[in-house]
């Protein structure tokens, strides 16, 4: 895990949709797609439902919280 990583998937969880994450983020979102699956194999753990509608898991709530508190204190 790494800096990079927390902000794509902090983008992620603010937009709830990879496509406008990527061009927010200006990546593709294929590159994105696989940087929040590598996300959640290293972590072991879901950070989204995909299905019905994209949504953060009990996990990814919790991630997103450290994830933004570990972001500002890098800021």
């Amino acid at each position: 895990m790494n800096f990079l990583s927390l902000e794509y998937f902090t983008v992620v969880a603010e937009e709830l949709n990879i496509t406008k994450a990527a061009e927010r983020l200006f990546i593709s979102q294929q590159s994105l797609s696989k940087q929040i699956i590598r996300l959640e194999e290293e972590l072991g753990v879901r950070l989204f439902y995909r299905t019905p509608e994209f949504s953060l898991t009990f996990a990814g709530r919790r991630c997103l919280s450290s994830a933004r508190s570990i972001l500002d204190i890098r800021r």
